[in-house]
């Protein structure tokens, strides 16, 4: 057959039309998706520098979109660029930390997360990574409170609340969270403390009937290190969470300062949810 056999009719020397086998047809209606691909994988080959940017961008689309659903477009563009920002601060303290990190990846409903590409080397770099977050995150929020004074418009006193929120939940001192990774530096009684008050609240939304699925894997995720903070550990081990007292002090100023003064932001943005309908 000729290179025309599947936009030209085929001929039998009879003059009897030829039918396309089911090969042929499968290759006729496959041909062109396989070109695309590979026109895509050369594209992706050639600025594949590009991917992690790719990835970042079309998690927080989906983000934006699973959010949008229960609270607008606009709440949920505001969000999810309070999460963004809050990722960006572990991103800028890992890098002058020395740390290779991946960028954001964006999970609905969770949040978001970057990977660290090697260990921190002890607990105050740990701690410092951990902080960043919360710090960076919290200077968001307050920017939706200045916006909110410049525009009067409701929507961003709501975010500035959540963005508060946000980081305020993240310095509990247990499981992966911001929190758990700070008090590494300070010491592993908190931990005790961290893991109480979350289980405390969990239940306590569990009776009010708003039990959010994050906190039980939290607290089971949680377990194993909190485990280990308090068994019996190898000199390597202890090196790790040799933390001089002039970190400590400093960590310990940082950690409860953001504490308290998020818990007062909280206090002073709250607006009623209706009020931005």
């Amino acid at each position: 057959m000729d290179e025309n056999q599947f936009t030209q009719r085929q001929y039998a020397p009879d003059g009897r039309p030829v039918e396309p086998t089911f090969g042929q047809k499968v290759k006729k209606l496959f041909a062109p998706v396989g070109v695309a691909l590979l026109v895509c994988f050369k594209f992706l080959a050639k600025f594949k520098f590009l991917l992690p940017f790719l990835k970042t961008g079309i998690t927080m689309l989906i983000s934006i979109w699973a959010y949008a659903v229960f609270w607008g477009w606009k709440f949920a563009v505001g969000f999810v660029l309070l999460i963004f920002v809050h990722e960006c601060g572990h991103l800028i303290a890992a890098k002058w930390c020395g740390l290779k990190v991946t960028t954001p990846a964006f999970i609905p409903f969770v949040g978001a997360l970057i990977t660290l590409k090697e260990a921190p080397r002890n607990a105050w770099i740990e701690a410092v990574v951990g902080i960043g977050g919360p710090l960076l995150g919290t200077i968001g929020a307050i920017g939706c409170v200045g916006i909110y004074h410049v525009t009067e418009n409701p929507l961003f006193l709501a975010l500035a609340y959540t963005g508060f929120f946000l980081n305020l939940f993240n310095l509990t001192p247990v499981g992966f969270l911001d929190g758990g990774r700070v008090v590494t530096a300070l010491s592993p009684w908190l931990w005790v403390v961290g893991f109480i008050i979350l289980v405390g609240y969990t239940i306590w939304r569990f009776i009010n009937g708003h039990l959010n699925f994050l906190l039980p894997v939290i607290i089971v995720l949680s377990l194993p290190r909190l485990f280990f903070l308090f068994r019996s550990k190898t000199e390597e081990e202890r090196r790790y969470f040799e933390v001089t007292a002039e970190q400590r002090l400093m960590m310990g100023t940082l950690y409860f300062g953001l504490i308290l003064f998020l818990v007062w932001a909280m206090d002073t943005s709250y607006i009623d949810r209706e009020a931005i309908q």
